[in-house]
């Protein structure tokens, strides 16, 4: 079992991970829609997530009763595609159609 952890480890810090990490890590561009929520400078995909959530969490648009849900508040609504809510899961494919390479 320790051989697991160990070359889990390698894997985390190896070669193929910082590559993929750093492709993950590649700053993207979001759209006027997105960047009234995120800001619009380029930001890597972990900062625009964290962005959206820290905005979700100020404004309390998760649903109370489903906190899987979220409410859309007139900004979200455009990045949401017109939607008054969408579930946590959506929200990811959503955020991803607005932000392009470069």
């Amino acid at each position: 079992m320790a051989e697991k952890k160990s070359s889990g480890g390698k894997k985390a810090g190896g070669s193929k991970g910082g590559a993929a990490n750093s492709a993950f890590m590649a700053p993207l561009t979001p759209d006027a829609a997105l960047a009234a929520v995120v800001g619009k400078d380029p930001l890597p995909r972990t900062e625009v997530t964290k962005r959206v959530w820290d905005y979700i969490r100020k404004h309390n648009l998760q649903d109370p009763k489903d906190k899987r849900t979220i409410k859309a508040d007139a900004t979200l609504k455009a990045v949401f595609d017109g939607k008054d809510s969408v579930s946590m899961f959506e929200l990811t494919k959503l955020v991803n159609s607005h932000l392009k390479k470069g």
